[in-house]
């Protein structure tokens, strides 16, 4: 079988895709409106405002009370005895 040259010069078929290209762009934008008009609220654009529409609202973080002085001294005091403790057995084990 004879190989066939192709008729379309390289220019040609570029100009081909572009013109699909545009129409794909053009077809895209025409669904991106359709999709805009019907949830206005993704409107405002990038993932942030999909992830706020359709996220619940979170409940407010809590925040940690953080240990007085006299708190963080018996914390010592009985991790202090804790690791004693500990020191001990293991040297009854040896």
């Amino acid at each position: 079988m004879a190989k066939r040259s192709s008729s379309i010069s390289p220019d040609r078929i570029r100009e081909f895709a572009r013109a699909g290209a545009e129409n794909a762009i053009k077809e895209l934008r025409a669904r991106i409106a359709e999709i805009e008009a019907a949830f206005p609220e993704l409107r405002s654009g990038g993932r942030a405002a999909v992830a706020r529409a359709t996220a619940p609202a979170a409940p407010a973080a809590k925040r940690r009370r953080s240990m007085s002085a006299a708190e963080k001294k018996a914390v010592s005091a009985r991790m202090k005895k804790y690791w004693a403790a500990r020191r001990q057995a293991k040297a009854k084990a040896k």
